[in-house]
């Protein structure tokens, strides 16, 4: 268990570069909060003691502002960052070295049973505001774009943004380590601005025409 909780503590050192000192980290980090309450309330809900599973969670959400399921599998070393808002439900599974933002939901779409919260593989990045809903897949070494909504499994080694969310990079491709939130690709300003090539190109066939038909009317009067 220790040695456990030092890797944690080990993981927001390498991923956040304003953790200044171990005692910092332990009490103030809401989100290494969540993750250690999660363990101890996954550990009661494994052994069928669901409503002091359930409490155990619903106390900890109420001082972290992170809401974890306890029936939820979570790997090693999961960093959550500013988790405020942070959902991730009961059937969800996380694997190692995943990074979540806040506001992130890893949520049902209300229609499934049984397994009806995503899985992410190891080393996924689920960026600010992000929702993740259904029993989908979110391969190795993918990122998940601020304000996405993902509804369909997502290929190892993937870049996923918009509204519903689209796969812009793919292929092993990797985007850089860091991601930059306001440099994603936005596949929504990409299809107005192919839309407003074609309106400019119709606005000119249009006009073309018109004054060709200006034309032959001259030309009959004469």
């Amino acid at each position: 268990m220790f040695k456990r909780m030092r890797e944690d503590i080990r993981c927001i050192f390498e991923q956040d570069p304003a953790a200044r000192s171990t005692i910092e980290v332990v009490l103030t980090y809401s989100g290494l909060h969540a993750i250690w309450a999660h363990r101890f309330a996954h550990a009661l809900y494994k052994r069928k003691f669901l409503f002091l599973a359930r409490v155990v969670s619903q106390v900890s959400r109420f001082f972290t502002g992170i809401e974890i399921h306890p029936g939820a599998v979570i790997g090693r070393r999961l960093f959550i960052d500013h988790g405020m808002g942070i959902v991730i439900g009961e059937t969800c599974e996380i694997g190692d070295d995943v990074t979540l933002y806040q506001g992130v939901t890893l949520g049902g779409t209300g229609k499934e049973k049984g397994k009806r919260h995503p899985t992410l593989h190891n080393n996924v990045l689920v960026a600010s505001g992000a929702k993740v809903l259904g029993s989908i897949t979110i391969g190795e070494n993918s990122k998940v774009g601020a304000g996405s909504v993902v509804l369909k499994d997502v290929p190892p080694d993937s870049t996923v943004v918009g509204i519903p969310g689209k796969v812009v990079i793919t292929n092993g491709v990797r985007v850089k380590e860091k991601l930059d939130h306001h440099k994603m690709p936005d596949p929504v300003e990409e299809t107005c601005d192919q839309m407003k090539q074609e309106i400019a190109q119709l606005k000119s066939r249009l006009a073309e025409l018109e004054k060709m038909g200006g034309e032959r009317h001259e030309h009959t009067n004469l």
